[in-house]
């Protein structure tokens, strides 16, 4: 437990930083001298209080060229502001004692979280949206380094997983892949439209699109103009390329996956495939950040959003916060899973849902399922066992 002395400068650290200006630097130091005004029974504060004397925190405002560093030096309570070049920021914190350094979990912070892990210092990651409510008038670097320092030290915080290089690599590919998907789609639509102003319809879905293409393209030559057929033909070259790239990208996940344990195992799970056991593996981190399933699908999105009054509190439909890409593939495994339950036997809990709540409800209870089935695997490190899925909820 924290001394007397370790209690007055601590209060006076804090409420030091609740005067930006510097004009009120004596007021927090004559308040800490009461006593009464420290006492500190939360169990919570206890322990941020003793992380924060244990070692200095330093929070780093990143960016291209020039970051931006605050910390605190606890021996004497001076506030220290510093900014560093790109080329200076490993040489500066090698030469530094073991600090925890906190970071927004934005572009390059992963990188620079295991850069700094292996000079011994301890890295967290912050959210952007729990550090902009501690921005204190202008937005500068300043300003927001001295906002991570302070939003870092809220009772409760939650913080980011760094990412190893092999999850950034998946979630590269899977960010490619989605992009390719994009425009495959934008120029599916373009060429279906077009032909459509010339009386030529094609059904819906990609597979059904290029399985009818070739009679229709024969059927256009016929009554339009070489210029815009041509043009056609290049449309239709680019959109056969892109399921080539599409596809290329989905054999180096499945290469990926073979070399994963993590994601062989998840890939057992009933509506998980490729795409899902691969990005929730790279996407989740450890899954020892979360403390139980139930955190990790409010972590995803798929536990239902409250809102109350007066004592009553009110649930309504998922959250829909966190990662959409990933939630997304979960969506789409539990409406996999509750469509094969129609064509043959299936668990009894899922035909028991099925009678009770519309479809769309269903699926989404089934998307929570699985979120909770793939956090329990890779926390647990056990194989999945289809008996677990027969017990009625």
């Amino acid at each position: 437990m924290p001394n007397k002395s370790h209690v007055i400068q601590w209060c006076a650290v804090q409420m030091a930083m609740a005067c930006p200006d510097g004009m009120g630097a004596s007021l927090p130091l004559r308040l800490a001298l009461r006593p009464a005004k420290c006492q500190i029974a939360d169990p919570v504060v206890n322990i941020e209080m003793e992380t924060i004397m244990e070692r200095t925190i330093i929070a780093v405002d990143i960016a291209k060229k020039v970051f931006q560093l605050h910390w605190v030096e606890m021996d004497t309570g001076c506030i220290e502001r510093l900014q560093l070049k790109r080329a200076k920021m490993l040489e500066w914190f090698a030469n530094r004692t073991a600090a925890l350094v906190v970071m927004e979990a934005c572009g390059g912070a992963h990188d620079w979280g295991r850069a700094l892990m292996k000079l011994g210092h301890e890295v967290r990651l912050i959210s952007p949206r729990k550090v902009r409510p501690f921005v204190q008038r202008n937005k500068t670097n300043a300003a927001d380094a001295q906002a991570i320092w302070t939003a870092c030290q809220q009772p409760g915080m939650r913080f980011v997983p760094v990412k190893s290089e092999a999850q950034q690599i998946v979630l590269s590919l899977h960010r490619l892949r989605a992009q390719l998907m994009k425009t495959r789609i934008m120029q599916t639509n373009a060429l279906r439209g077009l032909l459509y102003e010339f009386g030529i319809v094609l059904p819906e879905g990609h597979a059904a699109l290029l399985k009818a293409l070739p009679e229709a393209m024969c059927d256009a030559k016929a009554r339009l103009p070489a210029m815009l057929m041509d043009s056609l033909d290049e449309q239709l070259r680019r959109v056969q390329q892109l399921q080539a790239d599409i596809g290329l990208i989905e054999r180096r996940l499945s290469q990926q996956m073979r070399e994963m344990p993590a994601c062989k195992a998840v890939a057992e799970i009933p509506g998980v495939g490729l795409l899902t056991a691969t990005a929730v593996v790279a996407s989740m981190g450890a899954p020892t950040a979360f403390k139980d399933a139930r955190e990790f699908a409010a972590w995803v999105g798929l536990v239902p959003r409250q809102t109350g009054t007066g004592g009553r509190i009110r649930q309504l439909g998922i959250s829909k916060r966190g990662d959409a890409y990933l939630r997304t593939l979960l969506m789409h495994g539990a409406r996999a899973v509750v469509i094969r339950s129609k064509d043959g036997p299936t668990w009894p809990w899922l035909t028991a849902l099925l009678q009770r709540r519309p479809y769309s409800v269903a699926v989404a209870a089934v998307a929570n399922k699985l979120a909770r089935t793939i956090w329990a695997v890779l926390a647990h490190g056990q194989a999945w066992r289809p008996e677990a899925w027969q017990v009625m909820h």
